[in-house]
């Protein structure tokens, strides 16, 4: 092989490590067997949400997670694997894959890393149950709202029995 290619090589192995490096979540899929039309639609949706989906191949996959020490990877990286790296949202790839993968048969999700770990794939599927950002928000306004809402029952029902009898 010659020098240029092997710096080529390395160039490109250089940049998925750096992926690794600024991902807070990759998720790797098979996507063998989707429509262009499904692809275009994923990859809509995962660009939407800030996740970059790429396909690359396994031995570069291999090694560049090798550099990044996330040990335990290369089981997953056999076959046509496509994968996705977020630098923002954490839940975002597992969970926009996962909702593809429950209603197309020929996306299967295998596993990835999340923030700095391995991830299995039930953690995976574990994570993409939880809800959004915006959703957990949404859930705390709502508990640290109900002492307050329950106070306010309580005046105005005490004030709605004490002007009854007036009347």
């Amino acid at each position: 092989m010659s020098e240029a290619a092997i710096a080529q090589k390395s160039t490109i192995v250089d940049g998925i490590v750096k992926q690794f490096a600024d991902a807070k979540s990759a998720v790797v899929v098979d996507y063998l067997g989707l429509t262009v039309e499904q692809v275009t639609a994923l990859r809509k949706e995962l660009r939407d949400s800030g996740v970059k989906m790429e396909v690359i191949k396994n031995t570069y996959l291999r090694r560049a997670a090798d550099i990044a020490g996330y040990e335990g990877l290369d089981d997953i990286f056999v076959g046509p694997t496509a994968i996705a790296f977020s630098n923002e949202d954490v839940v975002a790839p597992a969970r926009i894959l996962a909702k593809y993968a429950k209603n197309i048969e020929a996306l299967e999700v295998k596993g990835g890393m999340i923030e700095g770990k391995v991830a299995t794939l039930d953690q995976i599927n574990e994570l993409a149950t939880l809800p959004t950002y915006e959703g957990l928000l949404s859930m705390l306004l709502s508990v640290l709202q109900a002492p307050v809402r329950n106070v306010a029952y309580a005046v105005k029902a005490v004030a709605e029995s004490k002007e009854e009898p007036a009347a």
